[in-house]
């Protein structure tokens, strides 16, 4: 691989397998946005599984002893395969982000609106980690 664009063509050939639940769903939407979609058309050659852990860690505690912050600590596993028989793993790791967000005193759609928009961020995050390895593992295929 010489350059961007031979890169650019071997993130295309990345399938994202499915991703369970709703930050699956969006993680698994940022990683074709920066794999697939990067080269439509592109015919497969690795598939990408992955899969999301959330844990939450209660951080603020307003005088009356409701929750006002909540940190989220994100896990995403991730192993990528060739396609093809045999299938050949060719990359295994994890990536880890963590956000919090404020729970406004009643204002429960505006701590629907944050827990919202920490989760994107979160995910985008961790799409951005994820596509920064794979990228990283194929130019090395590619050098060798």
């Amino acid at each position: 691989m010489a350059n961007g664009t031979d890169l650019a063509a071997e993130l295309g050939a990345v399938r994202i397998g499915p991703i369970f639940e709703r930050t699956g769903q969006l993680l698994r939407r940022y990683l074709q946005q920066r794999m697939e979609d990067g080269r439509p058309g592109t015919a497969a050659r690795y598939e990408l599984r992955t899969g999301v852990t959330i844990a939450t860690d209660l951080q603020g505690y307003r005088e009356d002893g409701t929750i006002s912050r909540i940190r989220y600590l994100a896990t995403a596993a991730f192993t990528m395969v060739r396609i093809g028989p045999p299938e050949e793993e060719v990359l295994r790791g994890s990536a880890r982000r963590f956000d919090a967000y404020n729970i406004p005193e009643l204002q429960f759609f505006a701590a629907d609106v944050s827990r919202d928009a920490m989760e994107r961020r979160l995910m985008e995050g961790l799409a951005e980690d994820i596509t920064r390895r794979v990228a990283l593992e194929l130019r090395r295929r590619g050098q060798g």
